[in-house]
């Protein structure tokens, strides 16, 4: 039986996801470099990993491969033990086949003598070492040279190249978009590496050799090399925060500060030929860092619940009409655009987020309740914008109305909580699925917080931090 790819709503039950666990080369990082390497601050990789990240792992392997983990978490937990479950060149690591290793499957294709020759060529071209270090490189076993590649360092304190911290955000270098693989072209040189890591996996290794012949790669317009200066608007630059899946013939693409209009058309023109899907909406926000991408400002929780900043989402006042004080910036510079592979219908605009959502909600997922909205920052300035930062819109669906966010966000906390949500914090609801006092199949309607104070300094949350490669149809 070949494994199954297939996403077709950002909601429906998680079944399995790509995911890369923190590695040395996050803590590596000089304050110096942090911004040029997308980061807002450096972390302390310890905290990061013990205190947050590993939570997020316990957290999906209960709901996607619970045999993996069920009656472990006072093992795994205990101070002497040195993450063996978690670390991915350990001899104890869990090895998930539905919460998948980057690292793990990088290590799989290097045991392949051709394609470890090819890559290890690959990035040293690309990092600019000297032939004696590539010599090195291609003699190291392939768990190793896997570990060395995606951290930059030939042990803990010996660094060959810079780390790629930005790779735990997998979802950026490709989306699953019903059972095609769109792979993006991220617009920082930061992950040229990652990019093409992500590139070797996906046309090498076993899991994915039966979806070959649906992979898309977004190519650059034709001579983009010979156009004058660095401009970033020439060149195709798509990157999976801005590509969402909101039902099996409908696709959000955000054009944003990482993914530039032709690497929208570019998109567009792909999956209309393709025959992925019948209908894209172009979702254009302003290019600045505190949005980045259009999971950071709105994602979904149910079929009729999202989460959102009101600031771009409620709508802007006609042209003719006057400006007033409470018009925003960011409500000018709006444009969101639907089109369909049926050229015979002619695009349609919205005039707001809020309108295109309760359309999704009403038309594609054919709800019959009220669309609802939740704000950022419970709407209260300067919390809207403040939890913004630190994702508040940034939710991943486990299913329908269960999402995993950061317990920092007390505002949007609150605003689930009038909406009707439960709130429940991490620790509490793991201990309670080990113990047997609760069962998954009873979450519902639930906002699941995870501890965030160093995650939250790379400005992602746990939408950018998966990529999900199967989900079950929400109908």
């Amino acid at each position: 039986m070949k494994p199954l790819i297939n996403v077709n709503s950002e909601i429906g039950t998680l079944r399995k996801l790509l995911v890369h666990s923190p590695d040395s080369g996050l803590g590596q990082v000089v304050p110096s470099k942090a911004q040029d390497w997308l980061f807002e601050d450096i972390v302390h990789l310890n905290t990061l990993r013990r205190g947050e990240y590993d939570y997020y792992i316990k957290l999906l392997l209960y709901f996607l491969d619970a045999e993996k983990i069920k009656g472990k978490l006072q093992y795994i937990d205990e101070p002497e033990q040195d993450r063996a479950f978690f670390k991915p060149d350990a001899s104890g690591f869990h090895r998930s086949d539905k919460v998948i290793e980057v690292q793990s499957l990088l290590a799989d294709i290097l045991r392949n003598p051709s394609i470890k020759a090819n890559l290890v060529a690959a990035v040293c071209a690309i990092e600019g070492c000297n032939y004696r270090l590539q010599q090195i490189l291609s003699k190291k076993d392939a768990v190793k040279l896997a570990k060395i590649i995606l951290s930059g360092s030939l042990d803990d304190e010996h660094m060959i190249f810079a780390p790629i911290p930005n790779l735990i955000f997998t979802r950026d270098l490709g989306i699953v978009i019903n059972h095609f693989i769109l792979l993006n072209k991220p617009a920082k040189k930061a992950r040229g590496r990652e990019s093409m890591i992500m590139r070797y996996i996906f046309f090498n290794h076993a899991i994915f050799k039966d979806f070959q012949e649906t992979i898309l790669e977004i190519p650059d317009p034709i001579q983009h090399f010979l156009r004058p200066g660095e401009d970033e608007e020439q060149r195709a630059t798509l990157e999976g925060g801005d590509v969402m899946v909101v039902s099996p013939q409908h696709v959000l693409i955000g054009c944003s500060e990482r993914t530039s209009p032709h690497g929208a058309n570019e998109a567009v023109k792909l999956l209309f030929e393709h025959g992925v899907v019948k209908k894209i909406t172009i979702v254009k926000i302003p290019a600045k860092r505190d949005f980045m991408h259009i999971d950071t400002i709105f994602t979904q929780v149910k079929r009729n619940v999202w989460t959102l900043l009101a600031s771009v989402a409620k709508p802007a006042p006609n042209k003719d009409e006057p400006l007033n004080f409470f018009t925003t910036p960011e409500q000018q510079t709006m444009e969101i655009i639907q089109f369909y592979s049926d050229k015979s219908q002619k695009p349609k605009r919205f005039l707001s987020l809020e309108e295109l959502l309760n359309d999704i909600s009403k038309n594609d997922l054919n709800s019959t309740e009220e669309t609802q909205f939740i704000y950022s920052g419970n709407n209260i300035f300067p919390f809207d914008a403040r939890e913004q930062w630190t994702d508040s819109c940034n939710l991943l669906a486990l299913k329908e109305g269960v999402v995993l966010g950061y317990d920092r966000n007390d505002k949007t906390i609150q605003a689930f909580l009038e909406k009707g949500f439960q709130i429940k914090d991490v620790a509490t609801l793991l201990k309670e699925l080990d113990c047997k006092t609760l069962n998954i199949n009873e979450i519902k309607d639930t906002l699941i917080l995870l501890p965030s104070a160093e995650l939250s300094r790379a400005r992602g949350g746990f939408h950018c931090m998966s990529l999900p490669l199967l989900r079950d149809h929400i109908d």
